[in-house]
């Protein structure tokens, strides 16, 4: 199946929100050997062509095993602005006017690298961007699940100092056998700082993970979230409930949650009445950036301009803007689409 040349044209240049972004994903193996020269880290790849070959994956552990190993070239704050920088340029080709960027300190400050150096080059590269290219970007600081919540505790208090520039917090790494309630007193006391709350569940986790996410650490969010056809209960409430979903088709490919892009449950989430949108995750190992998911999805499953609006919409529905933010978002797609002769869906 191939796309209609309007409709591909449509998906990269429609105004569109991200949600689901780790920005050490974001991690281009020619960025990854630049930094490493810049900052002497021997890589155990000779080339970047080796790198990319490697990007091979069975499940979400082979990838993770990759992905810890090229964050570590990452070491002062200048690597971090340029990883960011480097994505938000991405962000801006596919026009993006929103970003909520994860980031990962304990993949960092488990190398000695301080927290402030994350936190000061990422934030820099945010102001960057919305002064240089009019993105508005922020941070949501992602905890490990496969640490102990201790070392989560610890890294909520390492970045206390830096309250401002962080509108959340996230879980995510190794999913199954870690669920959302190993987590709940930091997710606590996350809430009571006023910080927003979301969590990776039901990308490889069962649908329980997703209850847990929702009724023990109080997520507003669901990252990935496909699990939860399997559960017609969970359907319901999250349709209910509006809670949305931040699901990354490519990056469930490539790890193997589906078998094949044309099985992939989107459509399914949508027709139910669910707030569900298109992120692209870990975009330099999975393939593709967010234009490319959209591009990819709606040719695997038949998609049309009417997915399109709502997949868009959604996502600023779904973001952390205020009410006038996401009225002035939505105000950018609607005359978009309006510009483009096309309707807009009731």
């Amino acid at each position: 199946m191939t796309l209609d040349p309007a409709l591909a044209r449509l998906l990269r240049t429609m105004p569109k929100a991200e949600l689901h972004i780790h920005i050490e994903g974001s991690l281009e193996p020619e960025l990854i050997f630049a930094l490493a020269e810049r900052n002497g880290v021997a890589l155990p790849y000779p080339d970047v062509d080796s790198l990319r070959a490697a990007y091979a994956f069975s499940d979400l552990q082979s990838f993770l095993d990759i992905y810890y190993a090229g964050a570590s070239v990452l070491l002062v704050e200048q690597d971090f602005h340029d990883m960011a920088w480097a994505y938000l340029q991405r962000a801006k080709a596919d026009n993006i006017i929103r970003a909520e960027i994860f980031f990962d300190p304990q993949t960092h400050t488990a190398r000695g690298v301080p927290i402030g150096y994350v936190i000061d080059g990422l934030t820099r590269a945010c102001d960057r961007a919305r002064d240089e290219l009019g993105i508005h970007a922020s941070l949501i600081l992602c905890f490990l699940r496969h640490l102990s919540e201790d070392d989560a505790l610890q890294t909520l208090q390492q970045a206390l100092p830096y309250r401002e520039r962080f509108i959340g917090v996230g879980l995510d790494s190794s999913e199954v056998g870690h669920p959302p309630e190993k987590f709940a007193r930091v997710f606590a006391q996350a809430r009571a700082l006023g910080l927003h709350l979301v969590a990776h569940a039901g990308e490889e986790g069962p649908p329980e993970y997703i209850w847990s996410a929702l009724d023990v650490l109080h997520a507003e969010r669901i990252d990935h979230g496909v699990q939860s056809v399997k559960d017609p209960a969970l359907m319901a409430r999250l349709a209910a409930e509006r809670i949305p979903l931040t699901v990354c088709p490519l990056s469930n490919i490539k790890l193997c949650v589906f078998d094949d892009l044309r099985q992939h449950n989107l459509r399914d989430l949508l027709d139910a009445g669910l707030v569900a949108t298109v992120n692209s995750d870990d975009p330099a190992y999975f393939g593709g950036y967010l234009s490319q998911n959209f591009i990819e999805t709606f040719t695997a499953l038949g998609l049309d301009a009417n997915h399109a609006y709502r997949l868009a919409r959604n996502s600023f529905e779904a973001s952390f803007a205020s009410p006038d933010e996401k009225a002035a978002d939505i105000a950018v797609l609607d005359q978009h689409f309006a510009d483009a002769g096309l309707p807009i869906p009731a």
